[in-house]
């Protein structure tokens, strides 16, 4: 079973269709990105924002 990572629930990890897979729009700095390959699911990504459908709905 695949643990889920914080990055599955970000709002900038999303579907392109060019590669037809999910990516990140966030641009990690070098060492950003050397310490998620590092550390991977535990990565604390500074960037991360829920991805929450329902924001907008609750402010209507």
């Amino acid at each position: 079973m695949k643990t889920q990572s914080q990055c599955d629930m970000c709002a900038y990890y999303v579907y392109d269709d060019d590669c037809d897979g999910y990516i990140c729009e966030v641009n990690l700095d070098e060492d950003e990105l050397s310490r998620y390959l590092e550390f991977g699911n535990r990565f604390n990504c500074p960037y991360f924002h829920l991805g929450d459908d329902y924001a907008i709905a609750r402010k209507q």
